[in-house]
C-alpha cells in the first residue's frame, strides 16, 4: 500500500481530532488547519496549526501547532523532532530508528572496486587510511566480505561513519500503521 497526499491529510486530521480535546494544557481543544504538507523519500510531512491562529495571523488566541510524518508505505503517523530544527539528517535517522534500515556504508563501494581492481591488500590500504579506527584483522574481515559480495558486518561499518555527529532527538510513533481500508478514525475503528 502506498500512501496518498490525501489519505496522509486524513490521518493526521483524525489522529488531531482524536488527540486534540485531551490536551487540557492548551485549554478549550483548538481546531485544527492543516496548512502545509510536504512529500519526502519516507512520506508525507504534514504541518498544522490551530485555525484561531490562522485567522488570526499572529501569535493570539491558540498557538498550538507542530507537524506529523506520515508513513508513505504503511500510514503510520510519527513526530520527528529534528524537522523543527531543519536538520536535514532527520529522514536517515527515521529509517533506522523506525523501519530498521541500515545506514549506507560510505566505503564498501570503493572497497570492492579496490579489491576487484587492485586486489586485497591495495583495498585494506585504502579502508585503513579511510577508516584508521579498524584494525588489520577488522579491515580483512571488512574487505573479504564486500569482495565476495557481501555487505560488511554492522559493526565495522559503523566504524567507517564519521565519528562526532550529534545525536538528534528521537522519533515518536504516535498512531498506526493505517488500516488499509481506510478505516481509521471512525467509530470502531482500530489502529
Amino acid at each position: 500500500m502506498v500512501i496518498s497526499r490525501e489519505r496522509a491529510l486524513a490521518l493526521v486530521g483524525d489522529f488531531l481530532a482524536r488527540e486534540l480535546p485531551t490536551w487540557r494544557w492548551a485549554g478549550p481543544p483548538p481546531t485544527p488547519d492543516l496548512c502545509r504538507v510536504e512529500e519526502r523519500a519516507v512520506g508525507w510531512l504534514v504541518f498544522w496549526r490551530s485555525a484561531e491562529q490562522a485567522r488570526g495571523g499572529g501569535p493570539r488566541g491558540s498557538f498550538v501547532g507542530g507537524h506529523y510524518l506520515v508513513d508513505r508505505h504503511d500510514g503510520s503517523l510519527h513526530f520527528v523532532p529534528a524537522v523543527q530544527s531543519g536538520d536535514e539528517d532527520w529522514e536517515e535517522q527515521y529509517l533506522v530508528q523506525v523501519r530498521g534500515v541500515r545506514p549506507p556504508d560510505p566505503l564498501a563501494a570503493s572497497v570492492r572496486e579496490l579489491a576487484r581492481t587492485r586486489g586485497v591488500v591495495a583495498a585494506m590500504g585504502h579502508l585503513r587510511r579511510r577508516a584508521p579506527r579498524l584494525g588489520p584483522h577488522e579491515a580483512k574481515a571488512y574487505v573479504t566480505a564486500v569482495r565476495d559480495g557481501a555487505e560488511p558486518p554492522e559493526e565495522l561499518a559503523a566504524r567507517t561513519r564519521p565519528e562526532g555527529r550529534r545525536s538528534l532527538p528521537p522519533v515518536e510513533t504516535v498512531a498506526g500503521p493505517a488500516d488499509p481500508a481506510g478505516a481509521v478514525g471512525r467509530p470502531g475503528a482500530e489502529e
